[in-house]
């Protein structure tokens, strides 16, 4: 679908602009190109001023998407979900940052597996999609504090970068 958006927006970056900020934010569309965030209808006007266009590129992108079968079915299922990494300290719980290849294979097996035996339970897990997000990410939420030879066994594994927050 991302070729799909990229190809009938390409001549039109602020419209892709929209579509692709729609996708990072969970941002559906329903019927005559209304914009949801869950039930919540959302004023094109204040959409287009946080992604800096012009209300009518927004009306004008959700109308495109609510009126092409094939992205109204994508961009009608979309969900926002919450992301809670950043405030998770205050939660009481670690986050485990990843940079890694996003076209490794196994990745969160492994990783979820060296927690499971350090009896280190997973909160969240969310990995940024490498088509919207240029240096891809992957954020685990975890239950209370990370032991230390945790931590270690995660370096060990040799990715690409790995922080603890």
């Amino acid at each position: 679908m991302w070729r799909y958006l990229e190809k009938h927006f390409s001549g039109n970056g602020a419209k892709l602009r929209v579509v692709t900020t729609m996708l990072k934010l969970g941002i559906s569309v329903g019927k005559g190109g209304v914009l949801l965030c869950g039930p919540i209808e959302l004023a094109p006007a204040k959409f287009a001023r946080a992604v800096g266009v012009d209300r009518r590129v927004v009306i004008s992108a959700a109308k495109e998407i609510a009126s092409d079968p094939e992205m109204a079915d994508v961009f009608s299922r979309l969900v926002p979900t919450a992301n809670v990494a950043g405030a998770a300290r205050m939660l009481g719980h670690d986050v485990i940052e990843i940079d890694a290849d996003p076209n490794t294979v196994g990745l969160v097996g492994k990783v979820s597996s060296l927690l499971a035996r350090h009896k280190v339970g997973i909160r969240q897990i969310i990995a940024d999609d490498p088509d919207l997000y240029p240096e891809p990410k992957m954020r685990l939420v975890v239950e209370g504090r990370l032991p230390r030879k945790a931590a270690e066994e995660l370096r060990a594994l040799r990715l690409q970068a790995i922080s603890f927050k």
